[in-house]
């Protein structure tokens, strides 16, 4: 039984986005939530409107630690008081109550090659665990987290070569959504 014939109402996202930055998970989020008349609730914007503050100034002032105490308490907000399409920050899934949350939901992990995501993000972009040799640590984060991305994943979408909207589709399609 869902709220809607896209989410799946009180018991959850209607789709949950994880992957690695650069993916796409905030565009194909929004272009998600657009198809299934749905809203999109990105874990990194409430963490900085929670904190007041930026993602990067989080990491410099306040230590890794504790950015990671906000992203869980984000992600447990999200994953269980929100009905539409939530995106999680790329680190998000390497916390095991993270990992434990969304077992059996709607999880598509979108895939992305380095040198997509570094086209796509660029490297002026101010992402504090890309900060130095961007290519290299991108490599390392993504050898690290790609098991756990895998794990939680119900479906893996390659965002390569495809526009927001192809990726949207594949989405829809690997979850069997209607649209709205």
């Amino acid at each position: 039984m869902s709220g809607t014939g896209a989410g799946r109402g009180a018991h959850g996202p209607a789709v949950v986005l994880v992957g690695p930055p650069g993916s796409g998970k905030s565009t194909v989020g929004a272009v998600l939530a657009r198809r299934l008349g749905c809203t999109v609730r990105d874990t990194d914007t409430d963490i900085e409107a929670t904190a007041g503050k930026p993602i990067p100034d989080i990491f410099v002032e306040d230590g890794e630690p504790r950015f990671r105490e906000l992203e869980a308490a984000a992600v447990r907000a999200a994953v269980t008081g929100h009905d539409g399409v939530v995106s999680l920050g790329g680190g998000a899934i390497m916390d095991p109550e993270t990992r434990a949350l969304l077992a059996g939901l709607p999880v598509v992990f979108l895939d992305v090659a380095l040198a997509e995501a570094v086209r796509r993000v660029g490297l002026d972009v101010p992402r504090p665990l890309l900060a130095v040799n961007p290519r290299q640590r991108w490599r390392v984060l993504m050898e690290e987290r790609r098991p756990f991305y895998t794990e939680v994943a119900r479906a893996v979408v390659q965002t390569a070569e495809r526009t927001p909207d192809e990726v949207a589709r594949a989405v829809l399609d690997a979850l069997e959504l209607k649209t709205a």
